[in-house]
């Protein structure tokens, strides 16, 4: 797991870990970036289903809640296939313009 840290946006990038221990190594270590934008990128994946994009749903939930963005970074699945409250994007790009998006709507209380 690489840590990225780019002023309020932390890049979590998958190595070699499963999408469990992944979740977990997030869960860890989210006191430290609890206060951040997240964007988990998992570009190292060949495939990935949407029972493995729902173990990132209570990271994902309670990070929403404390008013911060959370944002899964691939193409191998749609955003069609993963639960409602996660947002997918299949790009890094997308994935910053979705938090610039939302950090918007937070400072107009939207």
């Amino acid at each position: 797991m690489i840590f990225d840290k780019n002023e309020t946006t932390t890049i979590i990038t998958q190595e070699k870990l499963t999408v469990i221990e992944l979740v977990k190594g997030i869960a860890q270590k989210y006191e430290t970036l609890s206060q951040d934008n997240i964007i988990v990128n998992l570009f190292s994946l060949n495939k990935i289903t949407a029972e493995e994009i729902s173990e990132f749903l209570r990271i994902s939930n309670k990070h929403k809640e404390a008013k911060h963005s959370f944002v899964i970074v691939t193409d191998k699945i749609s955003f069609e296939e993963a639960p409602d409250e996660i947002t997918i994007v299949p790009t890094l790009q997308e994935a910053h313009d979705i938090i610039e998006m939302e950090e918007i709507e937070r400072d107009l209380g939207i």
